[in-house]
């Protein structure tokens, strides 16, 4: 065996991967998508074929793991400008506890038993589910917890949910807070955002004031 072809193929595949990780963010891999995560381990697999088989030209395993990663980018670029493709790459959230309730059904939905809901409240810290407010199974597979709070007022949104994303009313948000799309134009109008497109990010926090980020200008 030629060792000496082995390590030149590995530290040139090492830098060649370590470069196109590089282009896919600085995500941790808990957090990655589900794109991310199937490049990455085909970008594995092909590199491994490259350092085990010194028989196969390299170009024939970075071919496909360059491909592989301009996928990647522009799939990465396209959901930045795209909610549809957003949520079609990396999924959408989905809310195990609504307001102190266990929705079973969106458990079955997610193949989430109750095993599974405990072990990561008690990773929170969290004994009871009679302590959660919200609880929700992030794209990543994270669950995400918010806890009751006794001095929480009513009708006051206890989980901030983004009413516009990207420009874009969240209608199924503003159907949580009994709210229809012309009641939030009329309240930003009232605050002076006159196109709702101009707004990247829009939440009505505790006090019944909204939080608005606009879009940076180009």
């Amino acid at each position: 065996m030629d060792y000496i072809t082995i390590i030149v193929r590995t530290v040139f595949i090492y830098f060649i991967i370590l470069f196109i990780l590089r282009f896919m963010g600085k995500r941790e891999i808990g957090q990655l998508s589900l794109l991310d995560f199937v490049v990455s381990i085909m970008i594995a697999e092909l590199a491994v074929i490259s350092i085990e088989d010194v028989n196969v030209p390299m170009m024939n395993t970075i071919v496909p793991i360059l491909m592989l990663s301009l996928i990647q980018i522009v799939f990465a670029y396209v959901s930045l400008k795209s909610e549809k493709v957003r949520d079609l790459v990396d999924g959408e959230p989905s809310v195990l506890i609504n307001e102190g309730k266990i929705d079973e059904g969106e458990m079955r939905k997610q193949r989430y038993n109750f095993d599974d809901l405990l072990v990561q409240l008690r990773q929170k810290n969290i004994s009871n589910l009679s302590d959660v407010e919200f609880a929700i199974l992030e794209p990543s597979g994270k669950l995400s917890v918010i806890e009751k709070k006794d001095h929480l007022q009513q009708n006051v949104p206890k989980m901030p949910l983004p009413l516009i994303l990207d420009g874009r009313v969240q209608h199924d948000h503003l159907k949580r807070i009994d709210q229809t799309p012309l009641w939030l134009r009329q309240e930003m109008r009232k605050l002076g955002y006159r196109d709702i497109k101009k707004i990247s990010y829009c939440s009505l926090k505790g006090d019944h004031s909204f939080y608005v980020d606009l879009m940076d200008e180009k």
